[in-house]
């Protein structure tokens, strides 16, 4: 089979139909060799997977310059991913593998972020790490870094240039799991509030997409509302307030797409209205209200945690920069399944309600490195990491 280069990536469009099959060949082998929990995630995948475009990428001469792109720092989750990503490279930096470590972010402008990226380039970025503001408007600035040779990895949401690597997970897959949670634990059927993240976010559009299957599939679950929380505290409870205002129907469910189960959680409560099941990712303040209020909070739900996040952005990023080559386009990373009675093995003691910065920490490494070798050729241990010393999630 004829080696996929980056510049050939680059000319999707003009691929003839027997090179697509070709691409989509050589995909379906790579998936086909996966364990099977990774092999899971490729099911129903509603992002574009393709041979890397970076099968011959040399390794840049150390030290090297990782540079990270954000496209918004409001809140908790996005801050504690920026500083795990580094504490990562700090270490890298203390052994002299990388000489330093830049961040920009955009506050949700993609023109801005597309300016910040092409800063990077300039500067001669070794590597570009993002958590990309769209799914399509950074693609040209995609492939200006790949065309000086710089790597591009994105986490929380896919892009679609060819010339990226993205490490991310099947939103679509964990959206249809909410819902279908739900549905499990409503068998006669209810009443279901949405509360979506930022409108627009690649994320947001294939959970809603995920999301919508499960409601087809159950007609028994109806659509109360739908609103945008964006993923921040302040606004998802207003919004959630301002829904329980225009519902006096009950609500038997919230389908959450982020991190603020617990203020969904105090809306409920403060409203005088029954606690609803609440899905999403779990989060140490939420842990701290379910502690204080077991009655009050209903959870069913998963662990999209920031740490690993940052962890599994570090991770590829580093295998990368040292000379291992990934096999697809897009690395997918499983997402933990939480239930309501898992809460008790997750909460630590310096969680509180007010614990809006502390996320729990898993016992154990969700990506093993084992896995994460089936995604690269010529496979080595990642350098600078070790779960062990993933801090704990009460460390000051």
């Amino acid at each position: 089979m004829k080696t996929i280069t980056r510049g050939l990536l680059a000319a999707t469009a003009l691929l003839t139909a027997t090179t697509v099959v070709q691409a989509q060949d050589a995909v379906a082998t790579v998936v086909q060799g996966l364990p099977d929990i990774l092999k899971a995630q490729y099911e129903g995948a509603p992002q574009k997977v393709l041979p890397s475009a970076w099968n011959d990428f040399k390794a840049p001469a150390k030290p090297w310059k990782w540079c990270h792109s954000e496209s918004y720092q409001g809140n908790p989750w996005r801050v504690t991913v920026t500083t795990e990503l580094k504490r990562l490279v700090d270490g890298l930096i203390a052994d002299g593998t990388v000489e330093s470590f830049e961040v920009s972010d955009s506050n949700n402008d993609a023109s801005q972020q597309i300016n910040q990226i092409r800063a990077f380039i300039d500067k001669g970025c070794s590597i570009i790490t993002s958590i990309p503001g769209s799914a399509t408007a950074l693609d040209d600035a995609i492939d200006a870094a790949a065309k000086a040779g710089i790597p591009f990895l994105t986490a929380a949401g896919s892009v679609t240039s060819p010339n990226a690597i993205n490490v991310d997970s099947n939103y679509a897959r964990w959206g249809y799991d909410m819902m279908s949670a739900i549905g499990k634990e409503l068998p006669d059927g209810g009443s279901v509030l949405l509360v979506e993240g930022i409108a627009g976010h690649p994320i947001v559009v294939q959970e809603r997409e995920g999301g919508d299957k499960a409601l087809a599939e159950n007609a028994k679950l109806k659509v109360a509302r739908s609103v945008n929380g964006n993923w921040t505290a302040n606004v998802t409870k207003t919004v959630v307030f301002q829904a329980i205002a225009t519902n006096p129907a009950p609500i038997d469910a919230v389908w959450t797409t982020g991190s603020e189960s617990r203020v969904v959680a105090e809306a409920f409560a403060e409203a005088g209205r029954p606690a609803p099941i609440i899905t999403g990712s779990l989060t140490g303040d939420a842990l701290g209200y379910w502690k204080a209020n077991p009655d009050k909070y209903r959870f069913e739900g998963h662990a999209l945690l920031p740490h690993w996040t940052a962890q599994t952005l570090f991770r590829i990023g580093a295998r990368i920069l040292d000379g291992q080559t990934p096999k697809l386009n897009t690395l997918m990373i499983p997402i933990p399944t939480i239930h309501n009675a898992d809460l008790g093995s997750w909460y630590k003691d310096c969680m509180t309600p007010d614990s809006v910065s502390v996320f729990p920490i898993p016992p154990k490494d969700p990506m093993p490195e084992e896995w994460l070798d089936a995604y690269f050729n010529g496979a080595k241990p990642t350098p600078g990491w070790d779960y062990a010393k993933v801090p704990d999630a009460c460390a000051k």
